[in-house]
């Protein structure tokens, strides 16, 4: 397989029909108003040679290779900065233009180092080919003046260096910085002769507030910025269309190789979930799939005090078949279980709950999903009729208001948290509704109009203000309501209710009555108004409540159903949204639905060959409970590291250690692997077979670039655990596994590997009605017919600050860093975030006597730990924060137990604590903090 080539057309198309007619050498072609005649000749597949255009980017016209001739116009202007106009002709190739550009590639060439032979860049550099494609063969003006071929290197980043002394100065990486990823990191300083890039105040890349994701590096036409990979590895040969392993956004990459080893990944132009852009993590944080740590033979032990011994495969599953067989029939049918990974393909996800219903014979099976995302579910299934978001990404291009709760998109979904700055830069305003003051508050060229600096637990008084300001003061949808909706007058005169005035609230949720009036009445009168929402919704005790009255707001106003509008979940990993709908849930089947329905498992029952229980099974929670009791006794474990996930980490390890066998498959050995008596290595992304159905319902190919290194797909395995305990499950192929998928889940009734391969991707619902999937939801009409208004009583968490715990403690996600931290640790990623640390408001920190890098114990009634503090006024007076990352410092040893009412989806974001100071720092020495 040789590189897969996109072809670049040097202008961003426009948007329109085909309605201007011009001639280019020649040739006609019809292209749609405002496109510039560079792009047009690439359409008409004629190429213009350029250095500082791309098309991803706004034209810049600086490089003045691209001159070409127009009929009745004086001089010869830039093609990129151009546009074409009805009856144009134009000349792209003359005597005169050939001149021009020789004599502009001599300038370029004048000051450049002459190493193409021994340059990394040498068969991927534009400047060369350019220098080609104009017919240089000498340079006039020698090397004997003044010039930049001595200029220094910058080596700060772990993934790149800057080699200023090849720059050009064609602003591409400038431009990059700011259009696509806007950081604006990067800056075009000085005048002429003297014109150079600078990241930051002229500081260092590390020094700058550069992301690292990588758009720089992909914008720059010579070896300027380029991969340390591609310096060590040489220039790939080869490469494999898959999709990131990291968050719910779902980006595609070019996975680019030498021979089986990979060099770079390079995000996918033609991806619809990324277009072309990356993070630090998708672009450059895959070494992990072939660290040293990684665990590539299956591990045995009797007890979990033994050392763990290698096995070859044959012996590790017969093992986990009989022991499971022997605890079952001691133990009765319901005494094991599984666990199913988000991390995981579609497919190996559907393998485990499969195994766990045909050939454990219960519906003891749950995911790390729903100590996550389940009130979404929950919600969005009683308002809308679907467990899902209602739009694509690109939605969010056609809002005017941007509603943003509980959610930090530019470090939990850095692409598509770059996609909102750009909307936010054209002109659509900005709500957040976060303790803690993320960037999107305050950052180059974005402001927020409103940051409701809502107190953690108090989400629904917050929403249900919300509504009442919109019933009471007319700016409700009535037409929307009356035409698509029920139960619309109970919840009218529920909301209307005094006690959820913004002013009887402002006590509650710390919101100032007239800022939430003014940020209401935004959202509310706005054309097109969208709500993105994140973790800081869900895990809560009442996050089921607040996505149903998140629900209740945007039918309310009539923002369902079209584009820029919605209710948006933004999905923590990569296959959250998978891992729900392949059926991981204890009382539901694939596609989401109920283990009670005799319609439903009666199809399961013909096609799987087994008796399937119609009562749900345990939750994760229940699990533990009942294995500290006694009567659950084994669990498999699909790549979840539950000890550093889950709540309450001493009730996890308690529980883990009453278990006669607990099987973990991962890559790495981790704190759960401590407990387990079986270990089965597991495959990264770079070696599946599959899909990843992202935030937006998208289901993409993942593709495997290398061959299992355990020798082993994970589906592969889970099958053969089942024939060893007398289950006939077998496959032949991933491709199988999801032909099976559609067979039995409705909305996924078009999806086949073929299908993918052939559109690229599809969002689901992808049937005989939505042949090529479904963007947006709910265009007609819900999916439940009409959309259900729902009473959102609040009622306050049980976990209260108190005169021992007065501080609230909440959580999230850091840019450099994912989940647990056992890909990113194991990566460059460490350079950005070694540790985790503790946010304090300056207030919190000198009334305790605690200084900007002291460590301290954190403490709540359930645990204690200890780790830095970072002093940051982006916390509110009485509410810290931290990190999960890593596994030392083990933040859910402090969270509690309490969870969502209806899903027992944890309440991480509220845990009352106490701060104290353990270790000064020295007045002589106050470490730096990693941001």
């Amino acid at each position: 397989m040789s590189l897969i080539k996109e072809q670049d057309y040097g202008t961003p198309a426009r948007p329109g029909e085909a309605t201007v007619a011009v001639e280019i050498d020649g040739k006609p072609i019809m292209v749609p108003e405002g496109t510039s005649v560079m792009r047009a000749a690439a359409e008409a597949g004629i190429e213009i040679p350029k250095l500082c255009a791309t098309d991803n980017l706004d034209p810049f016209g600086s490089c003045r290779l691209c001159l070409v001739d127009i009929d009745g116009r004086k001089g010869s202007p830039a093609s990129c900065t151009t546009p074409v106009a009805p009856g144009m002709k134009v000349r792209t190739q003359t005597p005169k233009l050939a001149e021009l550009r020789r004599g502009v590639m001599e300038l370029y060439i004048s000051d450049h180092p002459l190493d193409c032979l021994t340059c990394p860049a040498n068969g991927d550099c534009e400047l060369q080919d350019m220098a080609g494609v104009v017919g240089l063969r000498e340079v006039r003006y020698g090397f004997d003046g003044e010039n930049h071929l001595d200029a220094p290197t910058d080596s700060s980043n772990p993934y790149f260096d800057f080699d200023s002394s090849k720059c050009i100065a064609c602003s591409r990486c400038v431009r990059a910085c700011g259009e696509v990823q806007g950081t604006f990191a990067l800056t075009l300083d000085g005048r002429g002769f003297d014109t150079k890039i600078s990241a930051g105040a002229g500081g260092t890349f590390m020094e700058s507030d550069c992301v690292s994701c990588g758009a720089c590096v992909q914008a720059c036409p010579t070896s300027t910025l380029q991969e340390r990979s591609v310096v060590e590895l040489g220039m790939p040969n080869r490469s494999v269309l898959t999709t990131c392993a990291y968050c719910g956004v779902g980006c595609s990459f070019k996975a680019e190789l030498r021979g089986d080893e990979v060099v770079r990944m390079v995000p996918y132009k033609d991806g619809k979930a990324n277009e072309g852009h990356s993070c630090v993590k998708g672009r450059f944080a895959f070494g992990y799939a072939s660290h040293p740590d990684r665990q590539l033979k299956p591990m045995m032990r009797e007890r979990i005090t033994d050392p763990w011994r290698e096995v070859e495969w044959e012996e590790a599953i017969g093992y986990v078949g009989r022991r499971m067989l022997e605890i079952q029939s001691r133990h009765g049918l319901g005494a094991i279980g599984g666990i199913t990974s988000s991390r995981c393909t579609n497919e190996e996800v559907y393998a485990v709950q499969k195994m766990v219903r045909a050939a454990f014979g219960n519906n003891n099976v749950d995911t790390c999903a729903r100590v996550c995302h389940s009130p979404t579910g929950y919600g969005l299934k009683q308002t809308y009729g679907t467990s899902a978001g209602t739009q694509d990404f690109k939605s969010v291009d056609k809002s005017d208001v941007i509603l943003i709760i509980g959610a930090n998109p530019t470090d939990a979904h850095p692409v598509f948290g770059s996609r909102i700055k750009r909307r936010l830069r054209q002109g659509a305003k900005l709500i957040v509704a976060d303790p803690r003051r993320i960037d999107l508050v305050r950052s180059p060229y974005v402001e927020a109009e409103h940051h409701l600096r809502v107190m953690p637990g108090t989400n629904v008084a917050l929403i249900n203000a919300m509504g009442h300001v919109v019933v009471t003061e007319g700016l409700v949808d009535r037409d929307f309501v009356a035409e698509r909706c029920e139960d619309f007058s109970e919840w009218e005169r529920f909301i209307s209710g005094p006690e959820h005035s913004p002013e009887a609230v402002e006590e509650i949720t710390g919101i100032p009555a007239a800022e939430l009036r003014a940020a209401t009445r935004l959202y509310a009168g706005a054309r097109n108004a969208t709500i993105m929402y994140g973790l800081g919704v869900t895990e809560h005790s009442q996050g089921s409540t607040m996505v149903m009255g998140m629900a209740n707001l945007a039918m309310a106003t009539g923002n369902i159903g079209r584009e820029g509008v919605g209710v948006n979940p933004l999905r923590g990993q990569n296959n959250v949204q998978g891992s729900c709908d392949m059926g991981s849930f204890p009382h539901e089947l694939p596609g989401y639905r109920h283990v009670s329905d005799d319609a439903v498992r009666s199809t399961f029952e013909t096609l799987w060959g087994a008796v399937l229980q119609s009562e749900p099974g345990l939750r994760i929670p229940n699990m533990f409970d009942a294995a500290v009791d006694g009567s659950f006794r084994a669990l498999f474990v699909q790549g979840e590291d539950i000890v550093q996930s889950d709540p309450n980490t001493k009730h996890v390890t308690a529980a883990l250690s009453a278990l006669d066998l607990v099987v973990v498959q991962d890559l790495f050995l981790n704190e759960t692997s401590k407990y387990a008596h079986v270990f089965l290595p597991g495959t990264s992304f770079l070696e599946k077979n599959g899909t990843f159905t992202n935030a937006e319902r998208r289901i993409n190919r993942v593709r495997p670039v290398m061959a299992p290194k355990t020798g082993k797909h994970e589906w592969q395995i889970v099958c053969e655990i089942a024939q060893a305990m007398g289950y006939p499950m077998k496959y032949d192929d991933s491709s199988q596994i999801m032909d099976e998928i559609a067979m039995t889940t409705p909305t996924f009734a078009g999806v086949s590997f073929a299908k993918l391969d052939e559109v690229g991707s599809v969002q689901w619902p992808c049937n005989e009605a939505a042949p090529e999937g479904t963007p947006i939801m709910h265009i007609d009409g819900f999916v439940r017919g009409k959309g259900r208004f729902m009473e959102t009583v609040y009622v306050p968490t049980q976990e209260r600050s108190t005169r021992k715990y007065p501080l609230i403690l909440t959580t999230g996600r850091i840019l450099s860093q994912y989940n647990v931290g056992a890909q990113t640790r194991r990566t460059g990623n460490t350079a950005w975030h070694p540790e985790d640390l503790l946010e304090m408001h300056p207030h919190d920190a000198e009334v305790r006597g605690i200084r900007d890098g002291d460590t301290v114990a954190l403490a709540s009634r359930i645990g204690e730990t200890s780790l830095r503090v970072k002093i940051d006024d982006r916390m509110p007076v009485g509410v810290v924060y931290t990190t999960f990352h890593h596994p030392v410092t083990g933040a859910n040893v402090v969270t509690t137990e309490n969870s969502d009412w209806a899903t027992n989806c944890p309440e991480y974001k509220v845990t009352a604590v106490q701060v104290t100071l353990t270790h000064p720092v020295p007045a002589h020495s106050v470490p730096a903090l990693a941001e």
